[in-house]
This record gives structure tokens, sequence and C-alpha cells, in this order.
């Protein structure tokens, strides 16, 4: 029997809804019946029941150890935080780092040894730590300004490309001991003032300011037009150390990178390339030995010559 061709009498599509599928696979992890699920309930349990870990304000940096705890709280080093162990043992600088922060009102917290452990990144913190908020680096010209307001001679150190922030550290507190009035740190290819700077300071950074500029290069000519000779460090220099004639005038010293000393665009700037005359064969000192040692003659140079003056 012959059919008819074309459209024929349907549904209208109203069965449609029976083909519908339902939907994606659930994740093993998400069905109530499979061993995933299981497991990742329980690995939820066990992170609800562990402690939540104290966190550190983002941007803040951490100072742990004893004596650097101290030390920075007795210079007033700007501080939110000062976390103690209860199991550290109490001994007179834990007493003094607590009567301090209590006198300054910085909260105390307790906190374990992981704790601790996390928040300064493994360092030896001795079961006590001082989180402060970040440094805040000053212009050349206020470090400029502190040699005016103390009615010194400018005395500045410059930086080109010290990378260990213990050798900017050890330079900061070298600085305050000769009577410095400051330091220098380009932006890149530079340590800045750290944990481990403000600790290798040993609170010699609340008392010397760390200025931070974008082009060193630019910032040593400014100083030069203010009056201020600027003397790099270099094992061929032109002139030893103790013969340097400008010892008495505005002086800005510069350190070379540890590996590489000085570039060469900061060679071309400085009025002096100073070496430090050495017996036998060591070519050349640690960065943060160099500074201390011109820091030091240049030091003794100027008292020689105002006992000799007065």
């Amino acid at each position: 029997m012959a059919t008819k061709k074309g459209p024929t009498k349907g549904t209208g599509g109203h069965g449609r809804r029976r083909l519908a599928g339902k939907g994606p696979t659930p994740k093993a992890e998400d069905r109530v019946y499979h061993k995933a699920y299981k497991a990742k309930q329980a690995r939820l349990r066990r992170e609800a029941a562990q402690p939540k870990r104290r966190r550190r304000d983002p941007g803040s940096d951490v100072i742990a150890g004893r004596n650097s705890v101290v030390e920075a709280l007795r210079e007033a080093v700007p501080a939110t935080a000062l976390y103690i162990s209860h199991k550290a043992d109490s001994d007179d600088r834990v007493r003094e780092a607590i009567a301090l922060a209590a006198d300054r009102g910085i909260p105390m917290l307790e906190a374990g040894k992981m704790d601790l452990d996390r928040l300064t990144d493994g360092a030896v913190h001795q079961g006590i730590a001082l989180q402060v908020p970040p440094y805040e680096y000053a212009h050349p010209d206020d470090l400029m300004e502190a040699a005016a307001e103390a009615v010194e001679t400018p005395l500045l150190v410059a930086l080109d490309g010290i990378t260990d922030p213990r050798n900017l550290g050890a330079i900061v507190r070298s600085t305050a001991a000769f009577g410095g009035h400051g330091v220098i740190i380009p932006e890149r290819r530079s340590a800045g003032m750290t944990a481990s700077a403000w600790k290798t300071a040993a609170g010699a950074a609340g008392r010397i300011r760390v200025a931070q500029v974008v082009n060193l290069a630019r910032a040593l000519q400014e100083l030069k037009k203010q009056g201020v000779f600027v003397l790099g460090l270099d094992m061929d220099g032109d002139v030893e150390l103790p013969e340097v004639t400008l010892a008495q005038e505005p002086v800005c010293i510069v350190v070379g990178s540890e590996g590489k000393g000085l570039s060469r665009l900061i060679s071309d700037i400085c009025d002096q390339i100073v070496s430090i005359p050495m017996a036998g064969q060591m070519e050349s000192l640690n960065a943060g030995i160099a500074a201390a040692v011109s820091l030091y003659e240049v030091a003794r140079a100027r008292r020689t010559e105002g006992l000799a003056g007065g």
C-alpha cells in the first residue's frame, strides 16, 4: 500500500523532554557514594581541626632573634606586632622586649615554633620576632639636611649594585659607628632594607636613614652640584686611602658590587678612585669591610684635623 510523502501527524514536540539527559556526570569527590567523596570529607575535617596560622600583613617584614628585636625596640623602630613563643626561655632580653613593646602599645601575640618559622622564613628567631611595616626610604636631600642640622660635614655612602642584604646592614651599621649621615641605594639590582639587613644593622637602621633612588648616577651628579665629592672604592684606585686629601670636604663614598666592583658609568662620575692598601696576596675585601675601613679613615682624618685646628 502506498504511503503519503511529506509531513505526517505527530506529537508536535511534546515528547522531546523525554530525550533530555541529566547533565554532565558529577566528579567522583562529589558523589556521596564514592570513596573519593569520603576522602575529601576526611581531609576537610582535618583542616578544620588544625589551628589557623597567623599571617603577616602584605608588604611587612619580620625582625628575628632576641638581640635584633631588643635593638629595634630600643631604637623605636616602627612595629605592628611582637610574636613570642610560649616555650621560649624568659631571659633579660625577652623581658626587656616585652616591657618596651608594652610601653609603646605594640600588640603582643603568642606564637608556636611552626608559626615563627613561617613568619621568619626559617631564620633563627630564638622564640621571638618583631613585625615591622615596609621600610620608608628617605631622599638624598634628607641625608644632607641631617648633616646640616647636626652642623657637620656631610659623610654619605652610596652602594653600586650591592645585592646582599647582610652587606647593606653592615654598611648601615658602620655608617652610624663612624659618624656618617646616611646610605644611598638604587631601586633596581640592589639589596633593600629587609629583615636580614635590619638584623645585621643591629639597631643602627633606626638612627641612620637609607635613601632609595631611581638612578644612582643621576643622584650622584646632583650631590656633586651641592658640593659633595664622590669617592669610588676600587682595588686599582688612583689614590690610596691614607693619602686622600678630600676627607675634610663633604664626601660620598661609593662601594661597588660584591663581584664586579664599580660600574663604568659610576666610575666616570667619581672625582677620585680610591684603593685600600693591603699586605700579602689579598686581592679585595668584602664590600661591608671595605666601607667600614674607608669610613673609619675619613672619620680619623677629620678628627685629627679638628684636633690640629683646635
